[in-house]
């Protein structure tokens, strides 16, 4: 990525980061804490989906604001996006299911409708759906409801495999996962499209991280190993914020090589 002091206008700076192995990593706590942090605050906390998506949908417009003021990519600013996008997804799917009765398949299907709307609309204003040229703002607005609707539909299509279809989170995050590394063989094996299976990977880790989610917090008696909502989201937090204080200062050391180079 090219540094601030480049010569190149900043328009040209992509504002998400590259795709590296510490992207997946922490793309997956932030998955699997969006789900157990938003049982969380509804049920532990005693506040209901309702109060929780309001509060949460409110923090999550503060931290967009964050996010697009930077004009480039920043760790702390990206990933505080994903971590409140990640509980905002969940808890929408959680409102049409738990509130207003819809069916776990009619949101699946849904969700997979609007985000593919999402796509053909982006596609068709910008002719690309790279994670490498998002230069502009209207291309980051594209791309973070691109991940709300990613969060929105794999949490109802992880809820439908693990628990309407009763495979249990165990068997649920590894067929989601066996999935996942089949779409990574034909990555690197049959040279699948690059932005394709980029775009397929990041849908399936949400219900992976939901599964697994689900199975490490839910009581025993529904399938889970009982550690709870508040230890689990305790853990992967921790995680996460270790992992955006390295990416903050490998970002930092990058940089200052660019510019070292720039002046040699």
């Amino acid at each position: 990525m090219l540094s601030p002091t480049s010569n190149i206008v900043a328009p040209t700076i992509n504002r998400v980061p590259e795709v590296a192995v510490d992207f997946w990593l922490i793309k997956l706590m932030a998955v699997t804490m969006g789900e157990t942090a938003a049982d969380y605050l509804a049920v532990n906390l005693g506040l209901g989906l309702t109060i929780t998506s309001l509060i949460m949908t409110g923090i999550l417009v503060v931290a967009l604001v964050l996010q697009f003021v930077q004009k480039r990519y920043v760790p702390w600013a990206y990933w505080l996006a994903v971590v409140l996008i990640s509980v905002v997804g969940t808890l929408v799917t959680d409102n049409l299911v738990d509130n207003f009765g819809v069916r776990l398949e009619t949101t699946t299907i849904a969700f997979a409708i609007v985000l593919a709307a999402t796509f053909a609309v982006w596609y068709a204003s910008e002719r690309t759906l790279s994670i490498h040229t998002i230069f502009t703002t209207r291309r980051e607005i594209f791309y973070w409801l691109a991940i709300l609707f990613t969060f929105s539909l794999g949490t109802a299509a992880g809820d439908l495999v693990a628990e309407r279809f009763d495979m249990g989170y165990l068997t649920a995050g590894l067929l989601f996962g066996g999935v996942i590394a089949l779409i990574a063989f034909a990555y690197y094996v049959l040279k699948l499209d690059a932005i394709l299976a980029f775009w397929l990977a990041y849908i399936l880790t949400r219900p992976l991280g939901a599964s697994f989610g689900d199975l490490l917090s839910q009581p025993v008696e529904y399938g889970g190993l009982g550690f709870g909502t508040t230890s689990t989201s305790m853990i992967f937090l921790g995680c996460i914020i270790a992992l955006v204080l390295y990416m903050t200062l490998k970002k930092q050391v990058d940089e200052a090589d660019e510019i070292l180079l720039e002046t040699e």
